[in-house]
């Protein structure tokens, strides 16, 4: 089934797991690979086709969880969004509407991502804390919002 590299990525992660790597969790993956940023269940469940039982999609993210391919985010609402991990995507920041709950992706430049890994050593510095990654989110009104 491995057919492209990230099937290819994907399905190494899972074997070496003992997981199959299902056409079902393919689906998925290819789903949230062509996204521009998280997506809860339901908007997956509508964006793939052709559509899937959302209890199987449920059951299919949290394998994807488990195994460290999707990661969720949680809004203010409790809603999960989940998106392809950093290993899969890149890293990367997001910008999150207040109103929609839409997740956009944000790549910084190298010069910005340095000034953001900057300010963070200055905040965990303060806090004797060992930073070990980050994620930026900010929040406000998306486009269709505003």
């Amino acid at each position: 089934m491995a057919t492209t590299n990230l099937d290819r990525q994907v399905g190494q992660r899972l074997a070496s797991l003992d997981i199959r790597y299902t056409t079902g969790r393919s689906r998925v993956v290819s789903s949230l690979a062509s996204l521009d940023g998280p997506m809860s269940a339901a908007e997956l469940r509508d964006f793939i086709a052709p559509p899937v039982p959302l209890s199987s999609l449920y059951r299919t993210l949290a394998v994807l969880e488990e195994s460290g391919v999707v990661t969720p985010h949680y809004g203010k609402s409790g809603v999960a969004r989940y998106e392809l991990a950093e290993w899969l995507k890149g890293h990367h920041h997001h910008l999150v509407c207040i109103d929609c709950g839409a997740i956009e992706d944000v790549s910084l430049s190298t010069s910005q991502e340095s000034r953001v890994h900057d300010v963070i050593n200055d905040i965990v510095a303060l806090a004797e804390f060992q930073a070990t990654d980050h994620t930026l989110e900010i929040e406000g009104r998306c486009k269709k919002c505003s």
